[in-house]
């Protein structure tokens, strides 16, 4: 394959019109270092969209700081509504990138958190801005969100199948790195006059400190626009990736998407919401301790985990680990539940942080063993489902599913960014205490793990992977 002819056919110089990964010859002559710079790119975009996505885990609970009078549950609703827009977004984010490209979509879609990032420096300046106008700016940062579905979805067509768990798992390991540094960051930003005057005023605390609390939106806003500008200059449509919503729609009759969806939910959709509802919660039930000095390190965790770990799926095969994944996590969640039942002793909040540590762990690894399993299912069933097709027509349309699945699980998934921090909430305010909503999760990943064993890791196991 000529380098030439792929980047300067077609009707674009980014669509690439003769994209042929599994071919060696082909990859190694070019190909590779086209999907590498995707890939480097892609993963920028999405840890600047999770920074929107997930800036309300930090804000919230610095509003009442500056003059904000809400109570637990509207802290608690604002911290979980990101996770509902954004949820819902990936439902239509998976399927635009055969629509209008990835390298289109990547740059839309990124310039857009420029407007949830403003919006929030200008609400935050005013303690006398409405709820209401705080809850629209809420949903409007579950556009980072929705990223994640059509960045997943696009990295997929890039690889081949011997490198594609591992590339999704550094596009998404990465990505999700955004939560970790934003949680970093944002207390960092928020004690300086960054902006100098163009940033406003800080808001004064009773002890005579200052807050820049606005910066937490403004410190994303030149990001974004590099990343929408590297994105739209230095990334690559893919012109046999291309397919209507009609063609990708199959997958909602395929079981095994919906299996996923409930996986992956235990595993992202559990990363997600702990990662928006941890700094609430600790400050709920430890609230002797500066919770935000540390909560950066639980999302951090998760991402390096999901990032580092791809591999292990790889070897040992995605179904295997993402049942050992499962059954750490109820263990961990045991543990919370623990240190929770003696939160009064001296010692109980670092054993409660170690157990989130540890179940963060987990979830990254689970991110990075059911995305790997997807491709190799889709590449079963496809054969199974169409054995009329050759070889390279069942790989593409195998691609193809397997793709959709990705961003659509990834979007069922995400609602755990809601229900997790909502669920917190209402289990404090009927019981006064989390206990319950955490027996609820360990019943979920009890089902989670008994669908794996069943589908993919026993003994003559529908699909095994």
């Amino acid at each position: 394959m000529s380098m030439d002819n792929t980047l300067h056919k077609g009707e674009h110089p980014r669509v690439l019109t003769d994209w042929r990964p599994e071919d060696t010859e082909s990859w190694e002559s070019g190909g590779k270092a086209i999907a590498t710079r995707n890939l480097w790119i892609s993963i920028f975009c999405l840890l600047l969209a999770f920074c929107v996505w997930m800036v309300w885990s930090v804000v919230v609970a610095k509003l009442p700081q500056v003059g904000f009078d809400y109570t637990s549950n509207q802290l608690f609703w604002l911290a979980a509504l990101p996770g509902l827009s954004g949820a819902t977004l990936r439902i239509f984010y998976s399927f635009m990138v055969p629509i209008f490209g990835g390298r289109r979509f990547t740059a839309l879609s990124t310039a857009s958190l420029a407007l949830p990032a403003l919006w929030i420096g200008f609400a935050v300046q005013n303690p006398d801005t409405p709820y209401l106008v705080m809850l629209i700016v809420a949903l409007l940062c579950g556009f980072g969100g929705g990223n994640f579905a059509s960045s997943m979805a696009n990295i997929s067509f890039f690889y081949p199948k011997r490198e594609k768990g591992n590339a999704l798992a550094l596009n998404a390991g990465l990505g999700n790195l955004g939560v970790s540094v934003m949680q970093f960051v944002v207390p960092l930003v928020i004690t300086a006059g960054v902006f100098g005057a163009l940033g406003g005023e800080p808001q004064a605390l009773g002890d005579s400190q200052r807050l820049w609390l606005q910066n937490a939106g403004f410190i994303w806003v030149p990001f974004i626009l590099l990343g929408a500008a590297a994105a739209w200059f230095g990334m690559n449509d893919i012109a046999s990736a291309r397919s209507s919503f009609k063609d990708q729609s199959v997958i909602f009759k395929r079981k095994h998407n919906w299996l996923m969806c409930i996986l992956y939910t235990g595993t992202f959709g559990s990363f997600i919401g702990y990662s928006a509802g941890f700094p609430l919660l600790a400050s709920n039930q430890f609230p002797e301790v500066d919770v935000l000095k540390f909560a950066f390190l639980g999302p951090l965790v998760g991402a390096l985990s999901r990032a580092g770990t791809g591999w292990v799926s790889d070897r040992f095969g995605g179904a295997r680990v993402t049942l050992w994944v499962f059954a750490g996590m109820i263990a961990c969640v045991a543990g919370v539940l623990f240190f929770l039942g003696i939160k009064d002793q001296p010692g109980a909040f670092w054993g409660f942080f170690a157990m989130f540590l540890l179940l963060f762990f987990f979830t990254g690894v689970g991110n990075a063993s059911t995305f790997q399993m997807i491709p190799e299912i889709f590449r079963q069933e496809v054969a199974r489902l169409m054995p009329n097709l050759d070889s390279a027509a069942q790989r593409q349309q195998g691609d193809k599913e397997s793709a959709a699945t990705i961003g659509f699980t990834s979007a069922i998934a995400a609602y755990g960014a809601f229900f997790i921090p909502k669920t917190f909430g209402s289990s404090i305010a009927l019981t006064g205490g989390a206990e319950s909503a955490l027996y609820g999760f360990i019943v979920f990943y009890a089902l989670c793990m008994s669908l794996t064993w069943f589908y993919y890791t026993r003994r003559n196991a529908e699909t095994p992977c």
